[in-house]
């Protein structure tokens, strides 16, 4: 299997199971708000052993994407911010919400990087992929903005925070096609 095959299906993979837990837990964590309630509150209670081991594995795959994807995306910036992302949504699932510090620090390096590789990939991919690319970094650093200046637009914290991390997961899966397709 060639290594952008694999890079691909890794990321695939990372996202998808992490959306399909993600749902998951907030199923079997009681009385949980999608509004009302922040993503990693998913991180500790009844959900916890099913949030964190799915967001560290997110991150352990957004690693190896980035490391496997060398061939085709020659600058290592790209890759670099590909990997932060990684190693933030690792740290999520490592540092739950009850180790404060630690979380706060690893969801902010998570949300900010995904957005800046998102809008980098502006320079990493041509055509419509790179506006796509474009659009989804500036929508999750945007949200992220308003989450941290407490403006949630109506739609509470957890929706806010949502969409922060919405645009850069499908801007993900747009990029595993891609890399799936070129290998």
């Amino acid at each position: 299997m060639k290594r952008t095959v694999l890079a691909g299906s890794l990321l695939f993979l990372g996202i998808s199971q992490f959306l399909f837990f993600l749902r998951v837990a907030e199923s079997v964590y009681p009385g949980y708000s999608v509004a009302n309630n922040y993503i990693s509150d998913l991180g500790v209670g009844v959900a916890a052993p099913i949030f964190n081991t799915s967001v560290s594995f997110l991150g352990l795959c957004i690693i190896a994407t980035s490391y496997l994807s060398s061939s085709i995306f020659q600058g290592k910036v790209f890759r670099i911010l590909i990997a932060i992302t990684g190693i933030g949504a690792f740290g999520v699932g490592l540092f739950p919400e009850n180790v404060p510090v630690l979380h706060f620090v690893f969801s902010f390096i998570t949300f900010f990087f995904a957005g800046l590789a998102a809008v980098y990939g502006f320079r990493a991919l041509s055509g419509v992929m790179a506006v796509i690319s474009l659009v989804s970094g500036v929508v999750c650093l945007a949200a992220l903005v308003l989450f941290g200046s407490g403006n949630y637009l109506g739609l509470g914290h957890g929706g806010m925070e949502r969409l922060i991390v919405y645009p850069v997961l499908s801007w993900g899966l747009m990029l595993s096609g891609y890399l799936l397709a070129r290998g």
